[in-house]
């Protein structure tokens, strides 16, 4: 139980770490934040794949393949019907808020930030389900992906945020609410597997589902969209190397 909570604050401390990147250098280049991103996707992808989705289809015994695909689909289509009550205005942030600091509105980057708070919980969730495996090398590096991911997305929050006019002060407060949605879906993740050990194949699978459908709707295109589409490519492939590498080695 202590690791999960550690790795749950990591997780969400995360995105506290990359905000202090954004207070700290608030014109952060799009080829290093991309590059950090597609990395993070790389391991991701391993990770939904290594470390959810195939050990979905073995703890779910006769009907493993059934649970699994029911359950990535459940996953994606959950995300889906997020997005469309609380369009995810990842990619506004860096082609609209980011390029028009003077012309900033305070509403949309409020439901800005509120959308990513939103989109957090399934990424805990996530993080948390993955020790329901009761491999926690796998768990760990999953979370490790996770928080990669939080990064980038907590650093591209602070400027269209002091932009609109909100101080210092909640601007950073804003950043650790969006990192403590992520802490409570991790624990909520975990204790859902723990107390229902039946549902863990399906729980693993929806993990894995929400994972691929947020490197395919979120991480992948805001990595290509600022003209570094081959080192991202090279830098998800890289991620997914290590993450496969991890995995064969930590076993």
């Amino acid at each position: 139980m202590e690791m999960v909570l550690l790795t749950a604050l990591g997780v969400g401390g995360a995105t506290v770490f990359g905000s202090v990147i954004g207070f700290l250098f608030k014109k952060i280049s799009h080829r290093f934040s991309d590059i950090v991103l597609a990395f993070a996707a790389g391991v991701m992808l391993a990770a939904a794949v290594l470390g959810l989705i195939l050990p979905s289809v073995e703890y779910g015994g006769q009907w493993g393949l059934l649970i699994t695909v029911a359950g990535i689909f459940t996953g994606a289509l959950c995300l889906n019907l997020i997005d469309k009550a609380v369009p995810h205005l990842h990619k506004l942030a860096g082609a609209d808020l980011e390029e028009h600091h003077g012309n900033a509105n305070l509403s949309k980057v409020l439901l800005f930030v509120t959308a990513i708070a939103i989109h957090n919980l399934p990424e805990g969730i996530a993080a948390g389900v993955s020790f329901g495996s009761d491999n926690v090398n796998e768990a760990l590096i999953i979370a490790g992906g996770i928080a990669l991911q939080n990064i980038p997305e907590g650093m591209v929050i602070i400027g269209p945020m002091l932009a609109a006019g909100i101080t210092p002060r909640r601007t950073f407060l804003c950043a650790m609410l969006t990192g403590l949605v992520e802490v409570l879906g991790t624990l909520l993740g975990y204790f859902a597997v723990t107390v229902a050990s039946a549902i863990l194949p399906f729980a693993l699978a929806f993990a894995g589902g929400t994972m691929l459908y947020v490197i395919s709707d979120e991480m992948i295109p805001e990595t290509h969209a600022h003209g570094s589409q081959r080192g991202a490519t090279y830098a998800l492939l890289v991620g997914f190397c290590v993450m496969l590498v991890s995995d064969i080695l930590l076993g």
